[in-house]
This record gives C-alpha cells, sequence and structure tokens, in this order.
C-alpha cells in the first residue's frame, strides 16, 4: 500500500469547509460577491470551475452556456471576453476571470474544476504565471484531464481522484483486491451515487490508509453534515457557508 504525502493545499486543523462557487444558495454563484461573502464568513477554501472563452480568457463559470445563470444566452467557447464581460450572473454579478481571483485574494485556496480539455491548457498557463501551485487543488470527472494536468503541472500539483481511483477506493474498502491509485492527494466525492452509497465507514478507512482526505459534495443539511463529520469525513463542499460556519463552531471544529 502506498500513502500519498499531504499536499500542503490540505494542511488545515480539523475538517476543511468548502463554501461550492462560493455558496450558491447565500449569493450569486461563482461571483466575487459569493467569493467576498465566504470570505467574510471566515472561509479560507473556494470551491469553483473554470470555463475558457473563444479569445482565450479562463472564466470562473460552471455550465457551458450562459443561458439561465446569466441574462444574457450563447456558448461560453464560442463568445468573446468582451461580450461575455456584459453578462450578469443573477441579473447584476458579473463573470470574474480566474486572474481576477487570484489577485485579489493571493491568500485564498482554491479547488478548481475546468471544464473543458481547454479550459484546463489555459488553467495550467494560468496556475504558472500566478505560481499558485501551492493554493489551489484541481478535481474533474475526466480522469484522463486529471492524468494530463499532473503530468503538465508535476508533484506539485494539488488535485483529487477521479471517478476511477475514487471506484478502487472504494473496491479496497469493501475488500475487493484492486491496486492503490497513483496521482491523487485527495477523494471529492458525493455522499452517493445512482443509490449507492459511495461515503461509508469502509471507504472512509480505506481513504484513510492511504493518507487520502476525503471531501464530500454538495452538502446543505444540518443533519447531514452532522452526520458526515461524526463518520469521520474531512471536509464538507456546501452552498450553505453560514450553515456549515455555524455546525462547525457548535462542534468546537471551526478555524477561522
Amino acid at each position: 500500500m502506498r500513502a500519498m504525502p499531504r499536499h500542503p493545499y490540505l494542511d488545515h486543523p480539523g475538517p476543511i469547509a468548502f463554501a461550492h462557487r462560493g455558496g450558491g444558495l447565500e449569493a450569486p454563484e461563482n461571483s466575487m460577491a459569493s467569493f467576498a461573502h465566504a470570505i467574510a464568513l471566515g472561509y479560507r477554501y473556494i470551491e469553483t470551475d473554470v470555463q475558457v472563452t473563444a479569445d482565450g480568457r479562463l472564466i470562473v463559470f460552471h455550465d457551458p452556456v450562459l443561458d439561465g445563470l446569466t441574462d444574457a444566452r450563447g456558448r461560453v467557447e464560442e463568445l468573446p471576453w468582451p461580450e461575455i464581460a456584459q453578462a450578469r450572473v443573477g441579473g447584476h454579478e458579473p463573470i470574474p476571470q480566474l486572474d481576477e481571483v487570484l489577485e485579489t485574494w493571493p491568500d485564498l485556496r482554491l479547488n478548481i474544476d475546468p471544464k473543458s480539455d481547454k479550459a484546463a491548457e489555459a488553467l495550467i498557463t494560468a496556475l504558472r504565471r500566478h505560481a499558485a501551485l501551492d493554493r489551489v487543488c484541481v478535481g474533474s470527472f475526466s480522469g484522463r484531464r486529471l492524468a494530463w494536468l499532473r503530468r503538465a503541472l508535476g508533484p506539485a500539483l494539488c488535485s483529487s481522484a477521479g471517478p476511477w481511483d475514487v471506484a478502487r477506493i472504494w473496491a479496497a474498502g469493501h475488500g475487493l483486491p484492486l491496486p492503490a491509485p497513483r496521482g491523487p492527494h485527495c477523494l471529492q466525492v458525493p455522499v452517493s451515487h445512482r443509490g449507492l452509497a459511495v461515503v461509508t465507514p469502509s471507504m472512509l478507512r480505506a481513504a484513510h490508509a492511504r493518507n487520502l482526505p476525503v471531501h464530500v459534495w454538495t452538502v446543505d443539511d444540518g443533519a447531514e453534515m452532522e452526520r458526515l463529520l461524526d463518520m469521520g469525513v474531512d471536509g464538507i463542499i456546501t452552498d450553505r457557508p453560514t450553515l456549515l460556519r455555524d455546525v462547525l463552531r457548535w462542534r468546537g471544529e471551526w478555524r477561522d
């Protein structure tokens, strides 16, 4: 069994509280306003997403289209930045570029999901330009994309496990002889998937035996937060950052 060394990004006393897209149930998601709100609450970690525009700008945005989340329409990858800059999330918040976020809060730790290969390529350039590898973790539903990012940025990059690596840890926890994953520094998983419990005591034991912290998304119910924390998860990703802060404060596990 090979245990991954703990990455500096994960150096945090107690469970890590992540504001999902800045806390989308309390402020317009993936906006400077939502990030500022989470930071004002005392958050040090924010989960977010990046897309790339037609002219190569790396923007903080989840969906491939502007429709629904903003007052504009169109595919992000087909629109230039000057046009996207006019869109407003929730009707009033501009879409930020990743450069702006990294420069505004130089101590903020970001968990970033590049939503396409082009976004991943632009993210590689941005992380090098800002020397930000110590304060960023990348995650993706694409194991291939994660492997590419690890090859490009080397061992200094913190990354979460892709779906196949999560399955291997889950299987190991349930007694199946699959090899340990090589590359990820943590697991970021849903509570369940298609009716199957992903986060179980045996899965947590298998992950922790390999020095892999487990962060769970997206948890917006206080009782469920308590249950997961009692089980021993290492972090919770939520759209309700005020609630998660209050739960952790009540437990004596909140760290500003």
